[in-house]
């Protein structure tokens, strides 16, 4: 890098930052892991952002790290890296994997992701097996199982720390039933339960606050809006994308949920796809405390 002296910049870096929780994002340059790690940045409440791909990672990190927030910023770039990446972190998120495009479903990419995850997650499992995890990368009703697995197999699993992060469900569902009722979405909260993909999304409009009913015809067209919403977005875009911006945000409002709960704040709850005790359905999205 033109410029260096002694002083590497580096080491610069970090002699900043303030008190708070280490995060690593694993696919931070891809299309969520670019806006993930600029809104996390922004957080208060972490002192270091790790961003680990296995391409352009140092663009990325030198992008990010000109922001004037308190978070050190470093930058991992390739599988040879990944320890560095992950030793110490406090909470790792993993937006990594194929992008959707049009006419795929989220069963479309499990052959690629899935092994994406088992090989991160085999990673945390032995470099910050302490650390909470949030799966973002797509199919998450299976995803999150397969980590559940690579985290049984290495001895660290704990059903507590493992979440698929479905909050993009919820963010537009407040936002979908705000439009219909003419709220503001900020005072809207629609739990949705079931999993992360077509029908088994499953918004709870009865549950709803503030209270309200619905027709039937209204709860027909919200049910199958919230359901196809990320085929709404990959429609739109005609190719060019996916749902990022907006994934991205929801990723950002959970994350920030979870050092909520880490830090001790009391009743931070948000839906997420996590272990569930009814059998027929080991897994299920629900409301879960995140401290």
């Amino acid at each position: 890098m033109e410029g260096k002296t002694s002083l590497e910049l580096q080491n610069c870096r970090a002699k900043g930052g303030s008190s708070g929780f280490k995060v690593a994002i694993l696919g931070a340059s891809g299309g969520i892991g670019q806006p993930l790690s600029l809104l996390m940045k922004m957080n208060p409440l972490v002192s270091v952002l790790h961003l680990y791909d296995v391409a352009n990672t140092p663009g990325v990190t030198s992008d990010v790290s000109h922001m004037d927030t308190s978070a050190v910023v470093r930058g991992f770039l390739g599988s040879q890296q990944l320890e560095n990446a992950l030793t110490g972190m406090d909470l790792v998120i993993i937006p990594d994997g194929v992008p959707r495009k049009p006419g795929m479903t989220r069963d479309d990419l499990f052959n690629i992701n899935a092994g994406i995850v088992k090989t991160l997650c085999e990673g945390i499992s032995k470099y910050c097996p302490d650390a909470i995890v949030n799966i973002i990368s797509n199919p998450v009703n299976s995803t999150v199982p397969i980590a559940a697995e690579v985290f049984k197999k290495a001895g660290t699993y704990n059903p507590k720390k493992l979440l698929g992060v479905t909050m993009l469900d919820v963010v537009r569902a407040n936002t979908f039933v705000a439009e219909v009722l003419g709220l503001d979405p900020k005072e809207v909260d629609v739990p949705v339960v079931g999993g992360h993909a077509g029908v088994t999304i499953l918004p709870l409009l009865s549950q709803i606050k503030p209270p309200c009913s619905f027709t039937s015809e209204e709860t027909a067209y919200l049910t199958s809006r919230i359901q196809n919403g990320g085929t709404e977005v990959v429609e739109a875009k005609a190719g060019a994308g996916y749902a990022t911006l907006s994934m991205a945000y929801a990723a950002v409002k959970f994350a920030d949920a979870c050092l909520r709960g880490l830090r001790g704040d009391a009743n931070v709850i948000k839906c997420a796809f996590v272990p569930s005790v009814v059998k027929s359905h080991p897994y299920f999205t629900q409301l879960k405390s995140t401290v």
